[in-house]
């Protein structure tokens, strides 16, 4: 029971009559569970603002899970939408607000850190192992 009392969307995959089920959380839910909130009654308790504080790395980390769906081109633009959710939830980042974070990501004064090379190539496709990649390192992520 990893998101009880969470909504998440699983994907059903049907294989010679084997379903398997493989939960696809939303950024809100995984932010819920960085938060470390309790199970709770959706029916019964509503409109909860989820008045938490977590770090510039857990947004990180949320990041790269949601990176593959996300439309932005660099993992910035990834933060930066994770942190769309987190005002609109009402959480805070390291005791700032998310408005104010995002403001410090655009302007500068915070960095967003990227993957090494090592880890970024254990995370290709099988099919690219060997072929030169013609794109620049700052584009990967």
């Amino acid at each position: 029971m990893e998101y009880k009392s969470l909504r998440v969307r699983v994907q059903i995959t049907v294989a010679n009559r084997v379903a398997t089920v493989v939960p696809q959380p939303s950024v809100a839910c995984l932010l819920i569970k960085a938060l470390k909130e309790p199970p709770r009654d959706r029916k019964k308790e509503k409109n909860i603002k989820h008045h938490g504080n977590l770090t510039l790395d857990q947004i990180v980390e949320i990041a790269r899970k949601q990176r593959s769906k996300s439309l932005a081109k660099e993992l910035s633009g990834t933060v930066l939408e994770i942190l769309g959710t987190c005002k609109s939830m009402g959480c805070t980042i390291e005791g700032v607000s998310a408005k104010e974070m995002t403001m410090k990501i655009k302007g500068g004064e915070v960095s967003i850190p990227v993957k090494p090379w090592k880890f970024l190539l254990a995370g290709l496709n099988h099919h690219f192992i060997g072929q030169v990649i013609s794109q620049p390192a700052s584009r990967i992520q």
